[in-house]
């Protein structure tokens, strides 16, 4: 009971911390501290930066924790869930390309800042083809399909799974709000054609 409440404390205090980094007051007070053109030339990459080191103790706590082992898929099962595993990574792969990988990490902005450009930020972009006309998140859902099928589950990897569902579940209806508030009526129209978190096939237009 001790290390569900270690990690889900642990997975809280990320989840709190990635909110508020990602929020439009934390970007207005780079701007203040940094300028204008400087905060939006490095905040992205900043906070790609400090999402990944801060999630590494989690992972950590997961492995570390006194534990014990719950299920193992038999391995007939895993000939069928590791390929689908491979294909989740290979999805969220593609749907990083899909919407700008250097873009999304934060590394074009930083090359247009060291070229001089006036404004280093690319204009937004709403994109709606590819995976993202099956799923609006699909980084969010290929990740829950990777960790679900976790070959072995132990108590803490499940207490994770559980933890990282509810981030991403909670965390996609924050992110909805950002993106109606960018895109507008484009996005509420994305909405109405496509599901959010979870892709229903026969829902595509």
């Amino acid at each position: 009971m001790a290390n569900t409440l270690i990690i889900l404390s642990a997975m809280a205090a990320w989840g709190a911390l990635h909110s508020i980094l990602a929020s439009l007051t934390a970007k207005a007070r780079a701007r203040q501290l940094l300028g204008l053109r400087t905060a939006d030339a490095v905040y992205r990459l900043l906070y790609n930066i400090a999402a990944l080191v801060t999630f590494l103790p989690v992972m950590a706590l997961v492995g570390i924790l006194p534990d014990q082992p719950l299920y193992r898929f038999p391995a007939w099962l895993t000939f069928i869930t590791v390929p689908i595993q491979f294909v989740a990574v290979l999805a969220l792969t593609i749907a990083l390309l899909q919407v700008d990988l250097p873009r999304f990490l934060g590394l074009r902005q930083l090359i247009r800042w060291s070229e001089g450009k006036p404004d280093p930020r690319d204009p937004p972009r709403l994109y709606t083809g590819g995976i993202y006309g099956w799923v609006r998140h699909p980084l969010y859902f290929f990740s829950l399909v990777f960790i679900w099928l976790t070959p072995i589950i132990t108590f803490n990897v499940l207490t994770f799974n559980i933890a990282a569902t509810l981030y991403l579940w909670i965390g996609s209806i924050f992110e909805e709000r950002k993106l109606v508030a960018e895109f507008g009526e484009a996005y509420r129209e994305h909405q109405r054609r496509v599901p959010r978190l979870f892709p229903v096939l026969w829902r595509k237009t």
